[in-house]
């Protein structure tokens, strides 16, 4: 395992992989980036925290209560020094940034890390180019997040990191469909969930976008996949529930929907859902 790999495994952040999507439609309304959560690696675990990597958490842990002094505080970190210092410095810059909703300069301290991690670790640089990539979508530069998100996507094919490659591919595709590029995206999601066939979330963005281009046959199968990957993702059942009531397959519907209500009742997927059950209810009155 390289240093700087395992300087951002020991702090925990993993934001590429934090793209999940919102209950309503995943491939139009995505989240802002997020702090992901804790990554635990025993072997990682195990190793005393060094300065780079306690300052860096410190950091990390300064956004969730004033992200504004994080900023500063990455900000003058990165002037004095370099090397794997200074990478970590621009991460928690960006990270900070994103909090701010600073997307360009957001994307540029993600740009400045991947530039400074060693070519030799490919992966490393992959996860960089991604979160530059999704900053520079949030930041309404559709043509600079493709070319970043290519760049992860070389990256992480030369690491052999597939789920990398597999997360960017949905990234991409979430651009793509925002630019009216639906075919493109599909075949961006139909690649994702090949190179790594065991992400729930490439799935089930798969049906989304199937069910949304009415090749509802095909977005059943993607969704079967997605539900046997994750059957108590919320996101999961809301959308198996719209695939089959617009298959006519009001039982079935009724069935997921009620299945994200029984599993969480109090979250906002339960709201979701109460909602697509009292329209078909209605419906259902209104026929002959």
């Amino acid at each position: 395992m390289s240093l700087l790999l395992a300087l951002l495994l020991q702090v925990g952040p993993n934001p590429t992989l934090d793209t999940l999507p919102r209950a309503d439609d995943p491939l139009i309304n995505r989240p802002p980036p997020r702090r992901a959560r804790v990554t635990r690696d025993p072997v990682v675990e195990a190793r005393t925290i060094n300065p780079s990597s306690g300052w860096l958490q410190s950091c990390l842990d300064q956004i969730d209560a004033d992200p504004a002094r994080a900023h500063s505080m990455a900000q003058i970190r990165r002037t004095e020094v370099t090397g794997v210092d200074a990478v970590l410095a621009n991460l928690c810059l960006g990270t900070a940034a994103v909090q701010l909703g600073r997307w360009n300069e957001a994307r540029e301290a993600f740009i400045a890390a991947r530039e400074d991690t060693p070519t030799t670790e490919p992966a490393t640089r992959a996860r960089f180019a991604a979160m530059a990539g999704n900053a520079a979508f949030e930041a309404r530069d559709s043509a600079a997040a493709l070319s970043l998100l290519a760049e992860a996507r070389e990256d992480a094919r030369k690491g052999k990191a597939q789920v990398i490659e597999a997360i960017a591919l949905t990234d991409t595709a979430r651009v793509l469909v925002a630019g009216g590029r639906e075919e493109a995206a599909l075949s961006a999601l139909s690649q994702a969930t090949q190179i790594a066939p065991d992400r729930a979330e490439g799935w089930l963005l798969y049906a989304t976008l199937l069910r949304r281009l009415d090749r509802l046959t095909d977005a059943q199968a993607a969704i079967e996949r997605a539900a046997q990957r994750a059957p108590k993702n919320p996101q999961v059942g809301l959308e198996a529930g719209v695939i089959a009531v617009l298959d006519g397959r009001d039982e079935a519907a009724r069935s997921s929907w009620q299945s994200v209500i029984t599993l969480d009742p109090d979250s906002p997927f339960a709201e979701t859902a109460r909602g697509y059950l009292a329209q078909l209810a209605g419906e259902e009155e209104d026929a002959p």
